[in-house]
């Protein structure tokens, strides 16, 4: 049994082939029924008629519907009309189920597509989505991998917050109040003073009221932390990371980025080092693209926007305000008020997919910042005392691997980057 794929091969030419998945595309013309079938490799048209099959076969033949399921063997032969340049000449076939009519058609609203979610993943376009979904999530791995870092685990359920108590959401865990994880940064940090260097792959949850193309209230985090790491470390890891996924991307899904219509330009052309450039700076270009931010203002999901597309390329923004930054951000020594972070903002409009930087480790200082953040240092007891045995200068990232896909894949809303999106209105299928 070969799949679509390793039978679209000019070695198997008037070879009988064996395929099985589901009805793609079906119509029929007089004695003769076009059946285009796939599977996950791929699409071939198949054609039944009287010469091999038989009348009771032909009209069985030709009543099966889209997504039926089918196993059938035939001759392959070359036919430039066909959709793949092949077609197999259909000699036997076995009907595992035939649908009555499969809801999902052409035209359908939006509320509707994402009610039948189970269904509409069988879209080709969906289909391409995912596999290259699939080679991101690979190829960040593997990159990390190759810089000797090692991969872990952390918690799901935790009791201390990570980015704020107002998108927390609370879970009642055998009568004590904990929370879904927001990041496992804190956990992350606990592991570097035995491991070094470490990452991990695994959602998050963030109960923000917001309904922007970007946002959703599960989604898929990929972390790291490295310990002796600058903020410039960091970055120069990031960026040679996006590269090597974007690559990857290119290298293993130029047909997936075919059928989604991406322009492969727009990511072929990607070039590091990414540009740094200081917050104050950018606040200071964003007036010659016609916007009135000014010092101290927070780039949400429209400013980003505003700027980014007005680059082919992504950015690093770093030296932000310590007053849009957490409590765990170090601040930086030679320039009062500022942090030593960055976030990545993709072109195209895309906006952050990442953000990071170096993390306090002076003891005294952590305090203060989560006193300054009116936080209970209790709360935080077990990531305090990562300062007083044996703290050390280390920084991290984390990034939104669900925004990452939307931007490799040119698409407009992040929902379209993952199978079951969870958003503030949504919680089925």
């Amino acid at each position: 049994m070969e799949k679509i794929k390793e039978a679209l091969s000019d070695d198997l030419l008037g070879k009988t082939v064996s395929i099985r998945g589901w009805v793609y595309r079906i119509r029929s013309s007089g004695k003769i029924t076009f059946i285009v079938m796939r599977d996950s490799t791929g699409i071939i048209q198949c054609i039944a008629s009287s010469e091999n099959l038989n009348d009771e076969q032909m009209k069985e033949i030709s009543s099966l519907t889209i997504e039926s399921s089918i196993e059938l063997s035939g001759k392959l032969r070359k036919e430039p009309r066909a959709v793949t340049g092949y077609e197999i000449s259909l000699q036997s076939y076995k009907i595992y189920e035939r649908n009555e009519n499969f809801p999902i058609a052409k035209d359908l609203g939006e509320e509707f597509l994402l009610d039948n979610r189970h269904l509409w993943l069988r879209s080709r376009e969906f289909t391409a989505v995912l596999k290259i979904r699939s080679t991101v999530f690979k190829a960040f791995a593997d990159y990390f991998y190759k810089e000797d870092y090692y991969q872990v685990q952390a918690p799901m359920f935790v009791s201390t917050a990570t980015e704020g108590g107002s998108s927390l959401f609370n879970v009642d865990y055998f009568g004590e109040k904990v929370n879904l994880t927001q990041s496992s940064q804190f956990y992350l940090e606990t592991l570097i003073y035995s491991l070094e260097k470490v990452f991990t792959i695994a959602p998050s949850f963030r109960a923000e009221k917001s309904r922007t193309r970007r946002h959703l209230t599960e989604y898929w985090h990929a972390e790291g932390e490295a310990a002796w790491y600058s903020n410039e470390d960091m970055m120069a890891d990031e960026e040679k990371m996006i590269k090597y996924i974007i690559d990857e991307v290119l290298k293993n899904n130029l047909e997936d980025l075919e059928i989604i219509k991406r322009d492969i330009n727009k990511i072929k052309n990607i070039k590091i080092p990414f540009e740094r450039i200081k917050y104050k700076d950018l606040i200071e270009k964003s007036k010659e693209f016609g916007m009135n931010l000014k010092y101290g203002d927070d780039l949400g999901a429209d400013e980003e926007y505003g700027i980014m597309v007005h680059f082919d390329n992504p950015i690093f923004v770093t030296d932000y305000p310590e007053s849009l930054k957490t409590f765990y951000h170090r601040p930086d020594p030679d320039n009062p008020g500022e942090i030593l972070c960055h976030d990545l903002l993709a072109p195209e409009g895309y906006g952050e997919v990442l953000g990071g930087g170096e993390r306090i480790y002076d003891l005294q200082q952590l305090l203060d910042r989560i006193k300054e953040n009116n936080l209970n240092p209790e709360d935080y007891y077990w990531y305090v005392d990562l300062r007083k045995y044996g703290s050390i200068p280390h920084s991290g990232f984390g990034l939104g691997l669900d925004r990452l896909v939307m931007w490799i894949c040119g698409l407009s809303n992040v929902r379209e980057t993952i199978p079951y999106p969870r958003t503030i209105r949504r919680v089925k299928p």
